[in-house]
């Protein structure tokens, strides 16, 4: 398995479509915003990414709009037929 560390947070890269990670990328694209999340989606739509923060059902956030469980849901019908796409699970937070 595969680790990074985004703003002192570690995050396992879970799944790795045709290749879509791309720390730069994400790196560029993260805020602040993502931290509330258990894991992040992020998807290549016309040369752009785009990323989605999910929750598993313990998390205080959970929303069912971002219900982990319903996240090949989510790529099946809000993201490009057979686009690149990663998945991230958060780990911890680091000192």
């Amino acid at each position: 398995m595969k680790y990074i560390t985004i703003q002192n947070t570690q995050y396992m890269v879970m799944k790795d479509y045709k290749s879509g990670f791309d720390i730069d990328a994400v790196l560029e694209k993260y805020t602040d915003y993502f931290q509330n999340f258990d894991y992040i989606v992020g998807d290549w739509s016309y040369g752009k990414l785009r990323l989605k923060g999910f929750n598993s059902k313990t998390n205080p956030n959970f929303k069912e709009w971002n219900d982990i469980d319903k996240v090949e849901e989510y790529i099946k019908t809000q993201c490009p037929y057979e686009c690149r796409y990663f998945i991230l699970s958060k780990e911890q937070k680091l000192s």
